[in-house]
């Protein structure tokens, strides 16, 4: 699933074609995303410049005169910047067709991104309203994380991966920022000390911002707008590594289950 990176990567692909562009139309081929494509939606944006691309966790907010495009990406979408009219494919949803000749084209073959429309401020949206801080902001910081941790037993990687404790914080890079942190992913979140939710703050910042510059991960069907694999991935420390020497100890990384999803750690620098 796209996090965080990828979907900032996407972002910053999409916005200098898009900023300040019109739109002539949008082609929807197939509405059945995780939920309806609004049957009205080209009524409601043709004709309309587009103001700004932002981003807010893992959803990309097109904002137009009167209300806003929300994009999301979900288990399989991508969104490739087109400058022809090249045929669509099978899982090429969605087109939005600019007066210029740019298309901003999605593709997703699992169908479980949306493309919504928003009036009012995007933020007070229900699926954007209870959503916590973003990780790389200074509102993100050691004192509000000691705050959200007291009294929590839920192990810490399972809290830093919850969307209302901050946002953003997928299952890759949880999983190597506790490494970074040198933080056990079992760890009950309101025993860690000071100075371990300081580093790992620190961490949680210093992945993402490492992640976005190397154009995020790619898994299985992740791809920037110009179609390239992001390859963050290349030099984990742990993810996705079970039975391999740890790269600064040598040990077997290891990999549990926690809330139903694959962790992976050093048992030696994570003790």
């Amino acid at each position: 699933m796209p996090e965080l990176p990828e979907v900032e990567t996407t972002r910053r692909g999409i916005q200098d074609h898009l900023a300040q562009a019109k739109i002539k139309e949008i082609i929807v081929r197939n509405p059945r995303l995780r939920w309806p494509v609004p049957s009205d939606l080209n009524e409601l944006i043709s004709e309309q410049t587009i103001l700004s691309v932002r981003r807010r966790a893992k959803y990309l907010l097109l904002e137009l005169g009167t209300g806003t495009i929300l994009i999301h990406l979900g288990m399989s979408g991508s969104l490739r910047v087109l400058t022809e009219a090249f045929p669509a494919e099978k899982h090429d949803h969605i087109d939005l067709v600019l007066h210029n000749g740019t298309r901003l084209r999605y593709r997703d073959p699992r169908r479980f991104g949306a493309w919504l429309w928003i009036t009012g401020n995007p933020l007070q949206h229900s699926l954007l309203s209870t959503l916590g801080p973003e990780p790389l902001t200074a509102e993100f910081n050691p004192k509000y994380l000691a705050q959200r941790l007291v009294n929590k037993r839920t192990a810490i990687k399972q809290l830093i991966m919850d969307n209302q404790l901050v946002v953003g914080v997928g299952n890759i890079y949880a999983s190597e920022s506790l490494f970074r942190a040198r933080i056990n992913p079992n760890t009950p979140g309101t025993t860690l000390s000071a100075e371990q939710i300081s580093s790992l703050c620190t961490e949680i910042k210093a992945t993402l911002s490492e992640a976005i510059a190397a154009g995020g991960s790619t898994l299985r069907d992740y791809v920037d707008s110009d179609g390239k694999a992001g390859y963050f991935m290349i030099n984990s420390f742990v993810y996705g590594r079970t039975g391999q020497p740890c790269r600064v100890c040598g040990t077997p990384i290891c990999s549990i289950r926690q809330g139903q999803r694959a962790t992976f750690f050093c048992p030696h620098c994570q003790d």
